[in-house]
């Protein structure tokens, strides 16, 4: 089975228009649709114009972890690279032959 990716849109009567001709024989096909990184972009932009309440991811009825599920953390970037985290996953893959 072959896949093609194909860039359209979704017209205001909600009809799927694509923007290129695709070579296929006639018969039946699956469509999946995810919005262009760009769209999806400027919609939240603008859903960020209207002031929302925060709200607490988790609710909990231990004083003690209250402040830390409130308070909002800063994600780790994906090509962080600790020196020591890598030391310790060599050691690791020594120790235990991986």
């Amino acid at each position: 089975m072959q896949a093609y990716k194909l860039r359209g849109k979704i017209d205001a009567t909600g009809n799927l228009v694509a923007f290129e001709p695709l070579d296929m024989p006639p018969g039946d096909v699956e469509i999946i649709v995810w919005p262009v990184a760009d769209a999806v972009k400027l919609a939240s932009e603008s859903k960020s114009a209207i002031p929302e309440t925060p709200q607490t991811k988790f609710k909990t009825k231990v004083k003690a972890f209250q402040a830390l599920f409130e308070r909002d953390a800063v994600p780790e970037p994906l090509d962080f690279d600790d020196p020591d985290k890598q030391a310790k996953w060599e050691y690791l893959k020594e120790k235990h032959n991986l």
